[in-house]
This record gives C-alpha cells, sequence and structure tokens, in this order.
C-alpha cells in the first residue's frame, strides 16, 4: 500500500509526516513550488510542542506527479474544501479503479469527491487537530486531537481495517460506522471555531466568557437541529458532546454545558496553536477561507426545513467581510452575535 498527500499543508502535512516516519510509502503533492521543494531538498519538519522532528521525503508539484505516470492507490485529500473538484480532477487520470480517495477536509467534501469517482472509491475521514503550515518544509503541530475513517455506507472492510492499522503510525486512528455523524459533529463544532476568527484574540479567551456561551451553543444548535432533520446523529469527539448542546432552551443542562465549555477551554490552552485557521488564513495570509463551503450548505438545508439560521448566516456574512477587508476583527463581532442569539 502507497499514500498520496494531495495538500502537504497542515492536516496533509502531519498525517503524511507520521506515515513517513514509519516506514510507509509516501508521496507529498502539492501546488506550492517553494513548498514542494523544501520538502524534497530538506525534508518535512514537524514542530510540535514539546520538540520537533524531520523526514525525507518524496514531493511533486501537480505537474510532476502527472508526469510520473505512476497510477495511485491510497490517496489523502487534505486540500482546502473549495479546491476539492479541481484536485480531483487533476489526478483522476492517474485513478485505477482499486484507487481510494480518503477526504482528510473539513466540511461535507466526501460527497463531491463521491460525484466524481463514485461513493465506491471514497472513504470519509474526521480530523481534529491544531495544525499551521508555518513555511516551505515546516509544520507547526499544535496539538493531537482525534480521527475516525469510515465507508461511506458504514461497512467494516478490508480496505479500512489496513489504513486503519498504517494510520496508527499517526497516533488513535479509529473505524466509524457513521462517518457523517462526526462530521456533522465537527460542522457545529467547528461553527463555533469559526466566529472565534472574527475577533483577533485566543480561541480560549473567546470562548472561556460564560456570558459568551449562550450565543456559541445557540450557534452550534443551529447546525445541530439541520442534522437532526437530515437523520444524522452527532458523534462526540474529545471535548465536544452534541448531546450537552442540543436540543433546545427548555432542555439544557447548564451546568453541563459550563463543565463542557471549561474542558474545551482547558485543552485549547494546551494547544502551540492558539488562534484558528480561518483567523490565520485572513489575518497572516490574506486569502480567501473555506468557510462558505462550510457553512453554505448547512444554511441552504436549513432553509430547506423552514429552520432559523441566522447566526449561521451572520457568521458567515462577517467572515466574507472580513477577507473583503469590509469589516474589522474586533470584540463588536462578537457583541453582535451574542445580541442575535438573545432573540431566539
Amino acid at each position: 500500500m502507497n499514500f498520496t498527500i494531495i495538500g502537504a499543508g497542515a492536516i496533509g502535512g502531519v498525517v503524511g509526516a507520521y506515515l513517513a516516519k514509519a516506514g510507509e510509502d509516501v508521496t507529498f503533492v502539492d501546488v506550492n513550488e517553494e513548498h514542494v521543494r523544501a520538502m524534497d531538498e530538506q525534508g518535512l519538519t514537524i514542530e510540535t510542542v514539546e520538540s520537533e522532528f524531520n523526514v525525507p521525503v518524496k514531493a511533486y508539484t501537480v505537474d510532476e506527479l502527472l508526469q510520473r505516470e505512476k497510477c495511485l492507490d491510497v490517496v489523502i485529500l487534505a486540500v482546502k474544501a473549495q479546491h476539492t473538484e479541481q484536485a480531483v480532477q487533476n489526478f483522476k487520470p492517474l485513478m485505477t479503479e482499486d484507487t481510494v480517495i480518503i477526504s482528510m477536509q473539513n466540511g461535507l467534501t466526501e460527497e463531491v469527491i463521491a460525484e466524481q469517482v463514485g461513493s465506491h472509491r471514497t472513504i470519509g475521514s474526521f480530523v481534529n487537530l491544531f495544525a499551521d503550515y508555518q513555511e516551505p518544509g515546516l509544520i507547526q503541530y499544535g496539538g493531537v486531537g482525534s480521527m475516525y475513517i469510515g465507508e461511506l455506507n458504514g461497512e467494516k472492510t478490508f480496505r479500512i481495517t489496513e489504513i486503519q492499522n498504517r494510520l496508527k503510525s499517526w497516533g488513535n486512528a479509529q473505524i466509524t460506522d457513521h462517518i457523517r455523524g462526526y462530521l456533522w459533529s465537527k460542522l457545529a463544532y467547528g461553527a463555533i471555531l469559526t466566529a472565534t476568527a472574527t475577533v483577533d484574540e485566543k480561541m480560549a479567551d473567546i470562548i472561556d466568557p460564560h456570558d459568551h456561551r449562550v450565543m456559541f451553543v445557540e450557534l452550534a444548535s443551529e447546525v445541530l437541529r439541520v442534522a437532526q432533520q437530515l437523520n444524522i446523529e452527532p458523534k462526540p469527539f474529545d471535548n465536544w458532546e452534541p448531546k450537552t448542546v442540543y436540543p433546545g432552551h427548555e432542555q439544557r443542562d447548564w451546568s453541563a454545558i459550563h463543565e463542557q465549555f471549561d474542558q474545551l477551554v482547558a485543552r485549547l490552552r494546551t494547544y502551540k496553536k492558539v488562534k484558528s485557521g480561518i483567523w490565520r488564513d485572513i489575518a497572516v495570509r490574506k486569502r480567501k477561507t473555506e468557510v462558505p463551503f462550510h457553512l453554505t450548505p448547512v444554511i441552504e438545508e436549513g432553509k430547506r426545513h423552514n429552520l432559523d439560521m441566522s447566526l449561521t448566516e451572520t457568521v458567515l456574512e462577517m467572515i466574507m467581510e472580513l477577507e473583503n477587508n469590509q469589516r474589522e476583527m474586533s470584540w463588536k463581532n462578537i457583541e453582535t452575535l451574542i445580541a442575535i442569539s438573545q432573540k431566539k
């Protein structure tokens, strides 16, 4: 079994580096030529909270990968959500009937991939880890989280077991028969982290105040209501338990909610990465985020079911305005969201 990492940034870089360190056959592919050259010449360096390691790797640009004309076995797709379709089209000529694509992305990209190559060649994954591309050849690995992989039809196949065994070189990779439950749970959790990107402060410091938490709970609940309409049961991970947050007002146990959020804040404070990747895209890289590709399908599905999606819509609007320099990162953004949540 050989792995091809398409998108050697935060998630792809970290997971691929651990596979390579364990002796697996791994090829890295990225559109950033400087990153490719640095990896090819100096190896890939992963900087963790405690230490760092460097592993020699094979790295190519997309054009170089195609020129090799080597058939692909297991593809780990780790590009931004908005680039999914184009990325698949790029390497599709190298696929065989046995090639499988694992989507290690945020959002609902498994459906996009399945439309391109078929669900039988698509494996879903949930990855909750904090990492950042720092510079060519260097990824900062800010905090270990969870990883679940699963066939879209829920079957426990030979290939999913084999892939799980290889991914254990990264950490506690687990198989699930309900991958969509993890994806929708992460969408709700991710909505909270997305909202923190509207302020130039640490995630933990934004989530910590108790008077902010009603808004964050309402925001996550909008996403979870949509999942309920789709008969998807969101799954818990790390310090996130969707059932504590949702259902609605009259059934909420605020002592349990605050305990969960306190644990989440404590976890975030242990991470080397203290602000979200969305914040970094806007504030540091000055580029478009993948937020519209995460939240728009959720909003549209919610509206089809006549659900109030006002908080999710406002977060999306704020992020897009920040991308276009039409809004400033400010505590006023959180205050606006709190005001909306108080009307619900």
